[in-house]
């Protein structure tokens, strides 16, 4: 039997471009999902017509949930949420908080009963707080509720460190820990240029600005398209993300997920390396930080829980 993923939010930028990375790897049957009317069904028909093109044995199909009827979404292996609110110039992440929820919550409760053995892969916003929602309603053990958002920023960090070392990005290997935004943690000692660590190679302010260009790196692109965000690198980094899973890759990946004491954390959502497979989060790998680098993922771990209390999900 093939594998199967729902995309919720499917007719957005972010989820219509995650179905289509999908399809055109052959790596499952997508049902794309949304709220609209029209738009997820009119995705799905055009992404089968181009499966004769590219030579891609998968289907998908489009659904509106408008009226809250998850039940085509049965039985999926793997169910990506990026259903929500997109962020606006100005807007931050954590300004979505209240909204975003409500949306998950919702898309939560709609394909739990029908997927009881799906691994949720959380996109929406802010990210880290929305897996924690996430994980709570679904009632899921938390090794099958993961947020994509390391993979992401370490493709940032890498595409900047590429650009400044005049190098080709596949010689470079970022990582970037923490909460995702602002408070993120990217991790210099831990980057590499041809397993060269990053500082043997650029100066520390180079360094730095390369580490703020990453943690802006989303809304540097919201505030260029005015009315959007990005969609093609957080595409590519949930498939990556679904592509461990669905082959059982073993893959080592920086992802958000539920700490019970790893790190000196409990009981919040944080990006750390994990190897991902078909069981989901499979290991949590601790690396060894320094007191600075310590500290500056327990000041990012705050920062989400300051949000999840907002919530009231610890309650």
């Amino acid at each position: 039997m093939r594998k199967k993923v729902t995309v919720v939010g499917g007719a957005g930028f972010v989820g219509s471009t995650t179905a289509h990375r999908i399809v055109d790897r052959e790596l499952a049957d997508v049902v794309i999902a949304d709220v609209m009317e029209g738009v997820p069904a009119g995705r799905a028909l055009d992404l089968v017509e181009s499966t004769p093109i590219v030579r891609s044995a998968v289907d998908a199909r489009g659904i509106s949930t408008a009226s809250g009827d998850y039940g085509e979404t049965a039985n999926s292996d793997v169910i990506v949420i990026t259903a929500g609110f997109p962020r606006k110039p100005g807007m931050s992440r954590n300004d979505l908080l209240q909204a975003n929820f409500e949306v998950v919550k919702k898309v939560v409760e709609g394909v739990v009963p029908h997927s009881p053995n799906a691994i949720l892969i959380i996109v929406t916003n802010p990210l880290d707080a929305m897996a924690q929602a996430a994980l709570k309603i679904s009632g899921f053990p938390k090794q099958r509720v993961i947020g994509m958002a390391g993979v992401l920023d370490s493709g940032r960090m890498s595409t900047f460190v590429a650009q400044e070392l005049g190098v080709s990005v596949a010689s470079v290997h970022s990582l970037v820990l923490g909460g995702h935004g602002d408070t993120m943690v990217p991790l210099p000692r831990y980057t590499t240029v041809a397993s060269i660590p990053l500082p043997e190679l650029l100066p520390k302010e180079r360094i730095d600005a390369i580490i703020q260009r990453t943690r802006d790196g989303g809304i540097e692109i919201v505030n260029l398209l005015k009315t959007g965000g990005a969609y093609y690198a957080p595409s590519a980094a949930t498939v990556e993300m679904v592509e461990a899973i669905l082959k059982d890759q073993k893959k080592i990946l920086p992802c958000s997920v539920y700490l019970e004491g790893e790190y000196g954390l409990n009981d919040v959502f944080m990006g750390v390396p994990v190897k991902l497979g078909a069981a989901g989060v499979e290991q949590i790998i601790e690396v060894t930080l320094t007191a600075d680098e310590k500290a500056s993922l327990h000041k990012s771990a705050a920062a989400v829980r300051e949000l999840v209390d907002i919530l009231g999900l610890n309650g």
